[in-house]
C-alpha cells in the first residue's frame, strides 16, 4: 500500500513539471519544489528547512544549491547569528508556490470529479488519519 501511495502521489510530477513550463519557471524539478512551501512564511537555516521537510541536510544543501542557481531561493545573514545563512525566497520563488497551488487545486477537482465529494472527504480524512499516526500526532 505504501508504495501505491506513493505512485499516485509522483504521477502528478508530470502535470507540476509542464505547469512550471507553461509560466516559464525553468530549472526546477517538483522535488525539489517542496523545498520552497515552507519559506513563504519566511526565511529559515537549511537545518531548520531539512527538519520541516524531513529529508537530510545533504539533500536540502543539494536542492538549495539548485534551486538558488536559478534563483528560486536567495541565501542571506542570519538576524541573529553571524555565522549562519538563512535561505529565503526570490520573487521567482514566490511564482514557483503560486504555481505549486493552482497545480494542487486542480489535482483536488480531478480527484474530486473521479472519487466524488464522499469518497473524496474519505480519502482526505484516512490520509489524514495515516499521515497523524505516522507522525506521531495519534495513538497506537
Amino acid at each position: 500500500m505504501p508504495a501505491l501511495v506513493n505512485l499516485v502521489a509522483a504521477s502528478g510530477a508530470p502535470r507540476l513539471r509542464a505547469a512550471f513550463a507553461a509560466a516559464g519557471l525553468d530549472g526546477i524539478r517538483p522535488a525539489q519544489a517542496v523545498a520552497l512551501v515552507p519559506l513563504a512564511a519566511g526565511g529559515l537555516h537549511a537545518s531548520e528547512l531539512a527538519d520541516r521537510i524531513r529529508v537530510s541536510r545533504q539533500a536540502v544543501a543539494q536542492a538549495v544549491a539548485a534551486l538558488e542557481r536559478h534563483d528560486y531561493v536567495v541565501r542571506g545573514p542570519h538576524p541573529s547569528d553571524a555565522r549562519a545563512q538563512i535561505i529565503e525566497l526570490t520573487p521567482r520563488g514566490r511564482q514557483a508556490l503560486r504555481v505549486m497551488r493552482s497545480n494542487a487545486l486542480d489535482v483536488e477537482k480531478r480527484w474530486r470529479h473521479n472519487l466524488g465529494e464522499h469518497r473524496f472527504g474519505e480519502l482526505r480524512e484516512t490520509l489524514l488519519a495515516l499521515l497523524s499516526a505516522e507522525t506521531g500526532g495519534g495513538e497506537e
